[in-house]
């Protein structure tokens, strides 16, 4: 599902799907309404730098991002849930906190 609604939104390999879901959570870092989808390395760039200065660890490479006609949708699916997550507060991995005790 989080696959089909990524791909709706790209129209293109150009950086402006990332720059969109970093700017719905740290809108004054990401100026998303000045920026050009032809500017594809400045938004790759944009998105992965202001994401790392909030919190979460860029799990793509610009470059990798800029040559790929194609991303890879399980890497792109894994960042954007480790983004979701994050500004979400929702802890992945670590230890599993211990069960309730029954009434």
């Amino acid at each position: 599902r989080s696959k089909q609604w990524y791909q709706r939104r790209v129209r293109g390999n150009d950086g402006m799907a990332f720059c969109a879901l970093f700017h719905h959570f740290i809108p004054n870092q990401i100026p998303y309404a000045t920026l050009n989808p032809k500017n594809r390395e400045s938004n790759f760039r944009l998105a992965f730098t202001e994401g790392e200065k909030a919190g979460v660890t860029a799990l793509l490479d610009v470059e990798d991002c800029v040559e790929m006609k194609n991303p890879d949708w399980m890497s792109v699916m894994t960042y954007v849930s480790l983004i979701y997550n994050h500004f979400n507060g929702i802890r992945v991995g670590g230890p599993r906190l211990p069960d309730m005790p029954a009434e």
